[in-house]
């Protein structure tokens, strides 16, 4: 149990990373990482916060200033995500990943970033199965207001998982289905159609090419 002095940095701490909450430190989000912080893990492990971070802590907590663990990453001027949206296929996986809510879509529809909400996490480019999202240059600077904005966004988006799961829990089991009944498909299931769906525009699109003179 963290001590009053303890939970106390914690929350200094977490107020001078950048809540871009991308996990490139090794936990799930930057209030995770300042309480690691303040318990006596490292202070370079933020890629987004890079050497300003690290001296604002390092100021902060007494300890010597060391070079960013590139372990970690690296340092990289602010990024937001993009979307293609000819290429989006409506799965939802990267809405499932954003840990601030800046993607916005619906299951089989086009999706799309949020510029001004979105922190350059990366976390939507993994689960994309069909590389349809990109990094590009943001043309601002990352702000303490953004910080404060996406700290906001992602403890309410914490908040609500949270009590969806617990009205999962409290839902009754639905009872069994008609042996007739067709079976609902997987989220694989669903994803590898979409799959398929795009792939066969992709050929479309490239016979069309090929067919013009």
């Amino acid at each position: 149990m963290k001590s009053d002095g303890e939970a106390e940095l914690a929350e200094r701490i977490d107020a001078l990373l950048p809540q871009t909450q991308c996990r490139r430190c090794g936990y799930d989000g930057c209030k995770p990482y300042a309480e690691a912080i303040a318990a006596g893990d490292a202070i370079n492990r933020c890629p987004p916060g890079g050497d300003a971070v690290i001296a604002a802590l390092s100021r902060l907590t007494g300890r010597p200033t060391v070079p960013l663990d590139h372990t970690h990453g690296v340092h990289m001027p602010f990024a937001l995500a993009r979307i293609d949206e000819a290429w989006c296929i409506g799965c939802t996986l990267c809405i499932d990943a954003c840990p601030v809510d800046a993607i916005v879509g619906a299951a089989k529809r086009m999706h799309t970033v949020l510029p001004a909400l979105c922190t350059g996490c990366e976390l939507c480019l993994p689960p994309c199965p069909v590389d349809c999202i990109d990094m590009i240059p943001a043309p601002r600077a990352w702000s303490p207001e953004d910080a404060r904005a996406a700290s906001e966004r992602f403890a309410a988006r914490n908040s609500r998982n949270r009590q969806a799961q617990g009205r999962s829990r409290e839902i009754p089991a639905s009872p069994r289905a008609p042996v007739d009944a067709p079976p609902r498909p997987s989220k694989g299931e669903v994803v590898a159609a979409a799959l398929a769906r795009a792939r066969a525009r992709r050929a479309a699109a490239g016979n069309r090419n090929r067919s013009k003179p």
